[in-house]
């Protein structure tokens, strides 16, 4: 275990992992809450028309919060550790989605003790739910097909983040860490946001691919806002990282993570 912490390599990978898998499994369960971007910042909702499609607006998955963290970790960690390294994550954090969602349908189907929803009335006499067991199935009881669609795109989404980071990379070396790092998310959120709403709205649920396409558009437009919004900040945590290891050791990590 010394031996792991001394070594910086090592070390920083497990930590990269650790924030990276972290985010990506909280957007995958606080994802089921929509909410109102233009409200929650004090605005009055856009109307917006796209596709045929009136009376749009930033109504998005509170996923939207955390994924922009996992994306910023897929960059670095592909930085410094290449390709290989992403792809291990990734699969490893698509199989670890799977895991939770069927450890959490376990959990639905275990009959409450009689105790519990009433503890909960009896604290909060003015709630209105119905039912504890039943709020808890909805909450986390998310239908199959967002389940597919989203371990799909999210899968999807990480091997065109990680294929085009690496094909600019090459071509700019260790330059233009901008240039690789947004273009890469820019291209892989569009995918990601389309394949998600097909396969879970318009498979899943029979939705008009007007209103996939509309609804996608202005999902889009808050990712690419948000993805260059955050280009200091992948310069920040590069800076972090640099100093951490040291100029020689990065440099040499950034080098072969290319190869």
């Amino acid at each position: 275990m010394q031996n792991i912490i001394k070594n910086k390599q090592t070390l920083l990978f497990i930590l990269l992992a650790g924030v990276f898998i972290t985010n990506a499994l909280l957007a995958e369960f606080i994802g089921v809450k929509i909410f109102s971007l233009e409200r929650t910042i004090g605005l009055e909702p856009f109307n917006i028309k796209l596709f045929g499609i009136e009376h749009l607006s930033f109504n998005l998955t509170a996923g939207v919060l955390l994924w922009p963290i996992v994306f910023i970790m897929t960059d670095i960690i592909n930085e410094y550790y290449g390709p290989k390294g992403v792809k291990f994550l990734s699969y490893l954090t698509c199989g670890l989605i799977i895991y939770s969602f069927i450890v959490v349908y376990g959990a639905i189907q275990l009959v409450p003790a009689d105790f519990w929803p009433k503890s909960h009335f009896e604290k909060n006499p003015s709630s209105t739910v119905g039912s504890l067991s039943e709020a808890y199935q909805l909450i986390y009881g998310q239908g199959l097909w967002i389940i597919m669609g989203s371990v799909v795109a999210f899968l999807v989404g990480q091997i065109v983040d990680v294929f085009i980071f690496h094909k600019i990379k090459l071509r700019t070396g260790t330059k233009n860490v901008w240039m690789r790092a947004t273009g890469s998310t820019l291209v892989s959120q569009l995918i990601d946001s389309f394949v998600v709403l097909f396969i879970a709205f318009r498979i899943g649920q029979g939705w008009s691919m007007n209103l996939v396409l509309a609804i996608c558009t202005v999902n889009y437009i808050y990712k690419f806002s948000i993805a260059i919004l955050l280009t200091p900040v992948i310069y920040l945590v590069h800076n972090i990282i640099d100093r951490f290891l040291g100029d020689e050791l990065a440099e040499k990590m950034k080098k072969e993570s290319s190869i």
